[in-house]
Order: structure tokens, then C-alpha cells, then sequence
């Protein structure tokens, strides 16, 4: 496989990509993270890790001799991006483009991108295709211009740019650090803790959730499989449920009966999210885990977490 460079190394699906990268046979892992919103001890020990931000030229020299570069690093969070647009676009937008640009520079074999299903959150199509791109909140809109700017990147300086447009993708290690963290992380917390989960609005908000260990054998399949080339590919699951179906499914897998708090919607979020897998499954991908048995998977982790000491 050679060397590969993941940005966002310490966050969810960047270690767990890192991991599973580590099983893999003459492959050296370089991991760049500030840490603003990864966790360190989440990076496995074989990864070259650096404490830098990706808008720093300071990553420039990482990118030599690497084969293929993972993209991930971003300001994620919706309610955290609009409060401060200004900040979004820096990291999500500058940030992106010093990566292009690095990897350009290297001549760095392909880089995997990660976009967002949020770029389609204006859209009434369901389910939704790459085409259908109707952003709406700052954080979409940053990911739109990150988008642009890696088009502009394939077409002038010929960068062999993958770009993957993950839905909610969920799992060991989801961040629930988070303003606003994930729903599942955030309702099993809760839950074992014996306190109210929090439901932003009624509930009824469907989103397509897919296990990071699927999203991970589409990463395999970005640096190993040549028809995967300048191409952008949804990553979700085909099928979505509302939030309310997602507590009732933790607190029936938890034993645990304790009605939720609602408090206001969150501005910005679009009310479904479902994702047309096709093009991607034309490649022979496909999700593999039910959703019933990934949560039990998070569940069985964060109780391992609580154990150890490492959540409170």
C-alpha cells in the first residue's frame, strides 16, 4: 500500500481508518491532528503522528513520498459552524486547499476527500444522488466551496481527487465531545448514566446511518480499485430512521426506560437525509452492518469507556 497520510487522524473515522490501515502489509501510516477536536489517545501507536493544523504550511513537507492522502480533517459540528462562519470556512475551505495544494506539490498518487451529505440539504429528492447539490447552512456551504476547489484542482493540475460524501456515519469512537454531539453517542451516555436524552425538536428528523467499519472497506476499495479515480460517491446506507426510532432502539438494546427532554430545534439541519448508494455498489460495495447490531457494537464500547474511567 505504501504511505499513506490521513489529516483528522485522532477524530472518529479518522483512527478508526488508522487502525484498519495498521492490519494492512507494508503500509506506513503518517497522522496529522491540532487536537481541537480529536482525541490522541485514539491514534494507534504505529502512526507517525504530528501536532499540526492543516492550514498550516508547516504539513507541506509530511505529504513527500506519501502514495495516497485520507482528507478528513473539517469543522464538523452544524451548530458550532454557524455560530461562526468565519472560522468554518478557514479551516473547511483554506484548510482544504493547503492539503490540495501539498499534495499537489508531492505528486501524491490520490487524494480520498471527505464532503458531506449536508451539501444536499436543500434537496426534495429522496434518495439523493451525487447530482442533487443544494446546501443550505454555513458548514454545507463550506463543504461546497472544499468541493469547487478540489473540481478546480482535478482540472488545472490534473490531482487525482476521490471525494466521498459521507451520511451519519456511526460507531466505536463517535464524538460525543461534540456542542451538539451525535444522537446515538448521546443517547447511550445519557441512558447509562441513568439521565434524560436530549431530542432537538419532535423527533422526527430521519437520517441514513451507516457503520464506520463499512465506510472503512470503501477507504480500501479508494486506494486499491483505479475506477474509483476523480469520482464522488455517497456513503450511507440506503435505508434512514427518524431520531425517535434510534432511542427507542438504544433504550430497548440498554434495558433502560427514560423519557426524553425536547428542547428547540436546531437551525440549519435538513429534516431527512437518505442516500442513493448506486454508484457506489456498482463498484461491489456495500453496507454490510444492521443497525440493531451496530449499536450494539457503540453500546458495548462505551461501556468499556465508562469502565476504564474514560467517560464520566
Amino acid at each position: 500500500m505504501g504511505k499513506i497520510l490521513i489529516t483528522g487522524v485522532a477524530g472518529f473515522i479518522g483512527s478508526n481508518l488508522a487502525d484498519r490501515l495498521c492490519l494492512l502489509d507494508d503500509c506506513k501510516i503518517v497522522g496529522i491532528d491540532n487536537l481541537a477536536y480529536g482525541v490522541k489517545e485514539q491514534v494507534p501507536h504505529a502512526v507517525e503522528f504530528h501536532k499540526l493544523d492543516i492550514r498550516s504550511k508547516k504539513i507541506w513537507p509530511l505529504f513527500e513520498d506519501v502514495d495516497f492522502v485520507f482528507h478528513l480533517a473539517a469543522k464538523n459540528c452544524i451548530s458550532d459552524c454557524q455560530l461562526d462562519p468565519a472560522e468554518t470556512a478557514d479551516i473547511n475551505v483554506a484548510g482544504s486547499v493547503n492539503v490540495f495544494k501539498a499534495a499537489k506539490q508531492a505528486s501524491v498518487k490520490k487524494v480520498i476527500y471527505a464532503e458531506s451529505s449536508a451539501l444536499y440539504e436543500g434537496s426534495g429528492q429522496f434518495p439523493t444522488s451525487e447530482s442533487e447539490i443544494q446546501p443550505q447552512s454555513f458548514y454545507a456551504v463550506s463543504k461546497a466551496a472544499g468541493m469547487l476547489f478540489a473540481e478546480a484542482y482535478r482540472r488545472y493540475y490534473d490531482l487525482n481527487i476521490t471525494a466521498l460524501r459521507y451520511f451519519c456515519v456511526y460507531g466505536p469512537r463517535q464524538d460525543y465531545r461534540r456542542t451538539v454531539p451525535p444522537v446515538m453517542s448521546a443517547f447511550i451516555i445519557k441512558l447509562l448514566k441513568g439521565e434524560q436524552p436530549v431530542i432537538y425538536g419532535i423527533g422526527q428528523k430521519r437520517r441514513d446511518f451507516v457503520y464506520v467499519d463499512d465506510v472503512n472497506d470503501f477507504h480500501l476499495m479508494c486506494i486499491q480499485d483505479p475506477r474509483t479515480d476523480n469520482q464522488t460517491y455517497n456513503i450511507g446506507s440506503g435505508g434512514n430512521y427518524s431520531v425517535l426510532e434510534i432511542y427507542e432502539m438504544i433504550s430497548r438494546l440498554l434495558g433502560v426506560t427514560i423519557s426524553p427532554v425536547h428542547k428547540p430545534d436546531l437551525p440549519g439541519e435538513a429534516q431527512q437525509t437518505l442516500a442513493d448508494i448506486n454508484k457506489a455498489k456498482h463498484l461491489g460495495w456495500t453496507p454490510k452492518t444492521e443497525i440493531k447490531a451496530g449499536l450494539q457494537k457503540m453500546i458495548d464500547y462505551i461501556k468499556r469507556e465508562f469502565e476504564k474511567g474514560n467517560i464520566r
